[in-house]
């Protein structure tokens, strides 16, 4: 009764008792985006090393340690998957293209899903030993691929400097 002046002035009224958080973000959206904007999610796509321990704000984690590692190749150790010599390297393996494939396959999938249940922001962690080389690589491979798909997405390398 008490804030029923309130609700006389409402131009919207949403009743949030059944709704979930992403169900409750959809119907703000569709209220209050300009222009009928779509939601989207910023991604963050992180290099590590796991000898330095996994990222604490990582949301999918995957493993690059079964791929052929070039810190074993005398004139890339001292490189990065920066480098194109590395990613020459790492790329010119069937277990690279196939793993960037099915990388690809899962995200396309899973970030309207993300989206659709109200996440804004997503970190995805990719993890080789020292975080200097395939993790480098891959990550940067990924966040161009997602940009290329229109997707916002940023590339972290966490331990390059370590």
């Amino acid at each position: 009764d008490l804030l029923a002046p309130i609700r006389e002035r409402a131009d919207f009224i949403v009743n949030s008792s059944n709704l979930t958080l992403g169900m409750l973000q959809n119907k703000l959206f569709s209220l209050f985006a300009p222009n009928g904007e779509k939601r989207e999610i910023d991604v963050t796509v992180m290099s590590f090393g796991y000898k330095h321990g996994l990222p604490m704000d990582a949301d999918l984690v995957f493993d690059a340690r079964f791929l052929p590692n070039p810190y074993y190749i005398a004139e890339l150790k001292e490189c990065t998957g920066l480098e194109e010599a590395v990613r020459a390297f790492l790329f010119g393996y069937r277990q690279t293209t196939e793993f960037m494939r099915h990388l690809e396959e899962m995200l396309s999938f899973l970030l309207p899903q993300y989206v659709e249940e109200g996440k804004s922001n997503l970190v995805i962690a990719i993890g080789c030993t020292g975080g200097h080389h395939r993790s480098v690589a891959i990550a940067a491979a990924l966040t161009d691929y997602l940009v290329a798909d229109g997707i916002r997405a940023v590339n972290v390398n966490r331990d390059l400097d370590k």
